[in-house]
């Protein structure tokens, strides 16, 4: 898999009926190793173990009701009070990072509304923050540490 801007981590690997599939720590299971996959695995280790958000809080691939259709989520990040708090979208390395790919964490996010997303192939990563009151997105400079981004929230 290709390299991405982001700290390498050791994961644990294997195959399966000919694909390669990858461990994930949180759901626990096999997962087929997708380039999206990849860069999804790598901003959770990212998340996790260098900004310290809590393993706990963060729910994959769930299912959400967006105008009476049924979506997933690649990522969401919940406060300690359980509401949404950071969505993401990942897109493989070789997706460029558009208009689309936000508006589609966005669209997401209408039924979450979580205060912050994030869009990441890997190699180029937005987060921002979302003021619904004023109807303003303010793009941040990183990614901040759990507890800043609890603060920030407020």
């Amino acid at each position: 898999m290709q390299k991405l801007k982001l700290p390498g981590y050791p994961f644990r690997f294997r195959e399966k009926n000919g694909k390669p599939l990858i461990y994930d720590d949180l759901r626990r299971r096999w997962i087929v190793l997708t380039p999206e996959e990849w860069v999804r695995q790598h901003v959770i280790r990212f998340l996790v173990t260098e900004k310290q958000f809590p393993p706990s809080l963060i729910a994959i691939e769930k299912k959400v009701l967006i105008n009476g259709l049924s979506q997933r989520f690649d990522l969401l990040v919940f406060d300690r009070h359980g509401k949404p708090l950071l969505i993401a979208e990942f897109k493989s390395p070789d997706v460029d990072i558009d208009q689309i790919a936000f508006d589609q964490a966005l669209r997401y996010n209408t039924a979450l509304l979580a205060p912050f997303f994030l869009v990441s192939n890997g190699m180029v990563h937005f987060i921002c923050r979302i003021d619904f009151v004023n109807h303003q997105t303010r793009y941040l400079t990183e990614i901040p540490a759990f507890s800043e981004i609890l603060n920030l929230k407020s």
